[in-house]
């Protein structure tokens, strides 16, 4: 019993792990020694079990807790160093942006002034917040085309930026190159009527990134302009439905703040704390925490009879899958991802020379963690920087036996208190 308590203490309070079958064996690779061998069916628990590390705070809190907090961790190294990004970022020139989804219909919104246009003050938690005025003249088609096409105009976005910024600074694009580097990481959030849109720290950098000094150019309110003309420039082709021909772009609402340093207090400035920590919370959510969604697909339409979800988001899927059955939109997956509300895209992406990545951060707590259970077994050759005679061959093969806990191992589960902390020290 209490090994089995340990081995559901480390899932950390996954829900839903993936179970394995196989072994590992550690082998010091200059005497032959077996430091360590490890076998399935020898733990508690009949199997190894190892985190979902599912995203979705729907389908696992405590795996999505972990994602946030490493987004939080590489949105802020990229914003003031830190995880191998220089401290010198902090002096960069770079933004918050947010880019929003043209209008595909009056919707009930709470406006910073007067009341919806439906005549109503709706508080905050109102359930129609969102939702179309009228349903019927509602552009559902377009809606759920513009989430299949969001990511293609951001990748059109990026390309222009570049240019926007060349353009400002006199140079050539292929000259750009040597002066400057534009680097960024964004999120996508659903807005409670279903449309995706963009938030996005994007920051200016010397040619070889955060390690180099921007040009004496590069300034905020260059980089701010720059965003401004590639976002209204950008606009993707869409398909021909019924004689109607679509062309997408970002919405006209572009709101683009400049970072200050958490050093200094007062102002109404965006802090770099308050941008890591908001960007980290969305990534977290998907389509279901708006508009109340699923969280998972559908293999038959009338799957969503049985589904209690609002109508609004229902005629979105519906509109997805009906879509989807033209052979002129296979490639956008449409009925794969209705569930999605069409959006099949990264809800998180970055550029390589922005910060650390998610995988960096994820390998680093996995190091922390064998090293604290290797001192916790007592092995006396452990070293925190092994030198080349102390290199260990690992040995290991492992096979997929299932997910998910039995009813035993969920009560039992169910009365531990997860260190959420543990593993964030790395």
């Amino acid at each position: 019993m209490p090994g089995l308590m340990r081995q559901l203490k480390g899932l950390g309070g996954c829900t839903t792990p993936i179970r394995l079958d196989g072994h590992r064996t550690d082998v010091h690779t200059g005497t032959g020694e077996i430091l360590h061998h490890l076998t399935a069916s020898g733990l508690p628990a009949g199997n190894l079990l190892v985190r979902c590390n599912n995203r979705r705070a729907t389908r696992c809190p405590a795996c999505a807790e972990t994602y946030r907090r490493d987004t939080y961790q590489l949105i802020t190294a990229g914003l003031r160093g830190g995880k191998g990004t220089p401290e010198r970022v902090a002096t960069h020139p770079r933004v918050f942006a947010t880019f929003t989804a043209p209008s595909f219909g009056p919707v009930h919104n709470r406006p910073a002034k007067g009341r919806c246009r439906c005549g109503t003050t709706h508080p905050d938690d109102a359930h129609e917040l969102g939702t179309p005025l009228d349903p019927e003249r509602y552009d559902y088609e377009a809606a759920v085309l513009w989430n299949a096409h969001a990511s293609k105009i951001w990748a059109r976005f990026s390309i222009y930026l570049r240019r926007e910024v060349a353009k400002r600074a006199g140079l050539t694009q292929r000259a750009f190159k040597e002066h400057a580097r534009v680097s960024f990481a964004k999120v996508a959030e659903y807005q409670r009527r279903g449309a995706i849109h963009f938030h996005a720290v994007v920051r200016l950098d010397g040619p070889d990134g955060g390690d180099t000094p921007p040009p004496p150019w590069a300034t905020a309110a260059l980089l701010t302009d720059a965003i401004r003309a590639a976002a209204s420039a950008a606009d993707v082709p869409g398909p021909v439905i019924g004689g109607r021909t679509h062309t997408f772009a970002f919405g006209s609402q572009l709101d683009i703040r400049p970072i200050r340093s958490a050093d200094f207090d007062g102002g109404t400035e965006l802090t770099e704390r308050a941008v890591a920590a908001y960007i980290a919370k969305y990534a977290t959510k998907g389509a279901e925490t708006a508009t109340g969604t699923l969280d998972r697909p559908i293999k038959f339409l009338a799957e969503l009879g049985r589904k209690s979800i609002p109508e609004h988001a229902r005629r979105l899927i519906r509109t997805a899958w009906t879509l989807g059955a033209r052979k002129d939109l296979e490639e956008l997956r449409l009925r794969a991802w209705a569930h999605m509300l069409g959006f099949r895209g990264h809800f998180s992406t970055k550029t390589r020379r922005y910060s650390t990545t998610l995988g960096a951060l994820r390998t680093a707590r996995a190091e922390w963690q064998r090293l604290q259970a290797a001192i916790a077994r007592g092995d006396q050759a452990v070293t925190v920087e092994p030198t080349d005679d102390d290199t260990v061959f690992v040995l290991g093969q492992w096979a997929f036996a299932g997910t998910g806990l039995t009813r035993g191992e969920e009560w039992l589960a169910a009365s531990l208190t997860p260190d959420t902390t543990e593993g964030e020290r790395a």
